[in-house]
């Protein structure tokens, strides 16, 4: 195993995953750094979803090497898994997946108290990010009292509020209208750049990917072509060195 350059936050190597002995990912490489927006791209079944659930180390990788700061994430054991994904990583999808018996704010806050974060200080992070969302009047609701685009705002609150690493982000725009989607994309990229945080944002939407540094295109599993502002980026790494 060779560990990635310093200057990626994540990256895979030749990563392959089957589903049953039907390849979801074949050979995948990528790398990102710190801050950077990634943008997953394709139709739908094309593999985005297994991709970043084997970054996200929710999936082991039949073959290839998924690296975070310098750590294999591919080999760790589980409770290394669980603990970095806990401590290091965020995750949004289609679905907000709120927990119904709490409030907005304690949803937004969840992922910091199981970190151990004193439930003032974790309040105070989940209302600043409800805030920035436009959705802190609705710190005590429950996400029944909710709409969709509402409930998925606390989600990406949630996932925000923890300060991760890495952000993966799976289709989160999916199912919203076109200006709650904008608001959304536009907080995940003020973040991204604020907060040094890593976005890996998996879209069929070319819009949406237009927002990214870099696009990762992907059909039937096997990543297409290569990004030409990604490749002219590490050649002048490469040349600086």
């Amino acid at each position: 195993m060779v560990a990635p350059p310093d200057d990626d936050m994540l990256a895979a190597h030749t990563v392959s995953y089957a589903y049953g002995g039907s390849p979801a990912l074949i050979g995948v490489s990528l790398g990102a750094r710190k801050g950077e927006i990634v943008a997953v791209t394709g139709p739908r079944g094309c593999g985005k979803t297994t991709l970043l659930a084997c970054l996200a180390g929710q999936l082991v990788p039949d073959s290839g090497e998924v690296w975070f700061k310098g750590v294999p994430v591919h080999s760790l054991p589980p409770l290394g898994l669980e603990r970095l994904r806990r401590e290091h990583f965020g995750w949004i999808g289609t679905e907000p997946q709120l927990v119904p018996e709490l409030t907005a704010w304690e949803n937004a806050a969840l992922a910091l108290m199981l970190r151990g974060t004193g439930r003032r200080a974790a309040k105070s992070a989940a209302c600043e990010w409800l805030d920035r969302l436009d959705i802190g009047e609705f710190a005590r609701a429950r996400p029944a009292a909710l709409l969709q685009s509402q409930r998925q705002r606390v989600a990406l609150a949630r996932a925000l509020a923890a300060g991760p690493g890495v952000l993966f982000a799976d289709e989160p725009t999916a199912p919203l209208h076109q200006a709650d989607r904008a608001q959304m994309l536009r907080t995940l990229t003020s973040a991204a750049r604020s907060h040094g945080i890593t976005v890996v944002l998996a879209t069929h939407d070319q819009e949406v990917a237009t927002l990214a540094d870099h696009t990762v295109a992907l059909l039937d599993g096997r990543r297409m072509g290569s990004d030409p502002s990604e490749a002219e980026g590490r050649a002048a790494c490469s040349a600086s060195a």
